[in-house]
């Protein structure tokens, strides 16, 4: 494999010290403009605040346009369980299994949604869709920052948070970024680390968990990639032919055989997995799958990203000379950064568990809902473990799991939020990511607001201000 390995023996080397540019200072820095980060900044500037975005990339989105993560996954409680569709539309490519339900998700979300269904950027939540919301990654971007612009928020691109440190006042963090033009510094009374990987957070001194408690192993990366002149008719086609082949949206395990034994393809999953986007001839692939890989090593990094890459090569390939409906199609998109699902876990004031995901769990202090299941890739190989929450319940994330241990003036929100590793695996979807964005900014901006740190910031506060911002709360319980 042409890539440079990690050296066997560590050895560091000192660098010089060098100055940086001062960017400014502002009410609430947010780090990374993925799914929590984007809603971060909404709530913390309907808030109040004088908010700074800053995000590594060009564009916004994180993981739903970086990385093609794609549909948006169910964001709904289940009332009544879904039987595997018998309507006749075999070819729809959305998953068929759940029922119907409401949406436990609000607030930014749905400010989101309402904009881009106006474009024609997605198909709204239904039963048709299986409540996923199937979109379009460029007007995603284009959604995005017109939200940013109408709520006064001043954004930085190609800025990557490389290290943090305490205002020598105690008055907040000044954070440091790698940019083209060296590197710049920014001042912020709080923090909210929307990175995903916790990068800011463990900077400031934030502990964490990385991985399973047995092995340490994270859940799988995968590369997602955009398939264009699909002949959906085609293959509906098939699949009427071959029902025991298809499942709403995976499935063809005997032409994976087939390909298999002909050499012609080899990979870690034992399906492959289509979704269809708001496009009638696109479908999204989510078939690669590189194991024992970290997100936060940049050699487990370089090489995920080049065996997926030569997997999508295997899977285009297949999908061309063996399966019906892709005879003409062609790979349009791959994600400009391979999908991590997990990496650090930042150990917060309360870590959620698999227990309270699948009990239902409420807190007092409850900042965001979640009902999607619980869903492991196997961090060793093939397979996938699907357990749901209760029919027609939903679980709490309370504002404890945003609040990292040992940390002052410092939240966290999406994926890095303090949970077990079977937690993770719920919470982690982007809906659920931007629900605990929008908390955390929205108990960034009422830090700075009140002169006191998270911890002492009544989470009543916090609710109020999250109901009057549109958010879904069920309050009172606990």
């Amino acid at each position: 494999m042409p890539i440079l390995e990690e050296p066997r023996e560590p050895r560091t080397v000192t660098l010089p010290p060098r100055p940086a540019r001062h960017g400014g200072r502002c009410d609430v820095l947010v780090v990374g403009g993925g799914p929590s980060g984007f809603a971060a900044a909404v709530g913390a500037a309907d808030a109040g605040a004088d908010v700074v975005l800053a995000e590594r990339y060009g564009f916004l989105g994180g993981n739903a346009t970086v990385a093609l993560v794609m549909p948006l996954m169910s964001f709904h409680n289940e009332h009544k369980q879904a039987a595997f569709t018998e309507s006749g539309d075999t070819s729809r490519l959305l998953p068929t299994d759940h029922g119907e339900g409401e949406p436990v998700v609000a607030g930014v979300l749905w400010q989101l949604l309402d904009r881009l269904m106006g474009r024609g950027g997605c198909l709204p939540p239904s039963p048709k869709t299986g409540y996923t919301v199937p979109f379009d990654p460029e007007l995603f971007k284009l959604a995005l920052l017109e939200m940013m612009d109408e709520s006064g928020v001043r954004m930085l691109f190609h800025a990557f948070a490389s290290g943090a440190l305490p205002l020598d006042d105690g008055s907040g963090w000044r954070v440091v970024f790698e940019t083209k033009s060296g590197p710049v510094v920014i001042d912020a009374g709080v923090v909210v680390d929307g990175t995903g990987d916790g990068d800011v957070a463990t900077s400031c001194g934030a502990p964490y968990e990385i991985g399973r408690p047995e092995d340490g192993l994270v859940q799988p990366m995968t590369l997602m990639f955009r398939v264009a002149d699909f002949a959906r008719p085609d293959f509906a086609d098939y699949v009427r032919a071959h029902p025991d082949q298809w499942r709403g949206v995976h499935g063809l395990w005997d032409l994976i055989e087939e390909a298999r034994a002909a050499g012609e393809l080899r990979l870690p999953r034992e399906d492959v997995l289509l979704f269809a986007t708001p496009h009638p001839r696109e479908v999204a692939v989510n078939s690669t799958r590189v194991n024992r890989v970290l997100g936060t090593s940049v050699w487990d990094l370089t090489r995920a990203e080049y065996t997926a890459r030569r997997q999508l090569a295997q899977i285009d390939r297949f999908l061309r000379t063996r399966v019906p409906g892709f005879e003409e199609s062609y790979v349009v998109q791959s994600g400009t950064h391979i999908g991590v699902r997990e990496s650090r876990r930042v150990l917060g004031d309360y870590q959620l568990t698999g227990h309270d995901i699948l009990a239902a769990r409420t807190f007092p202090d409850v900042v965001a809902h979640g009902a999607y299941p619980v869903d492991i890739h196997n961090p060793r190989g093939s397979g996938t473990v699907l357990k749901r929450v209760p029919r027609g319940s939903f679980y709490d994330i309370p504002l404890r799991c945003l609040v990292p241990r040992d940390t002052e003036r410092l939240l966290v929100a999406g994926r890095c939020i303090s949970g077990t590793h079977v937690a993770h695996s719920s919470y982690r979807v982007m809906p659920i990511a931007m629900a605990t964005g929008q908390a955390a900014g929205v108990c960034a901006a009422l830090t700075v607001r009140h002169g006191r740190g998270p911890r002492g910031l009544p989470y009543r506060l916090v609710q109020r201000e999250l109901l009057r911002q549109g958010a879904r709360l069920r309050m009172g319980d606990g």
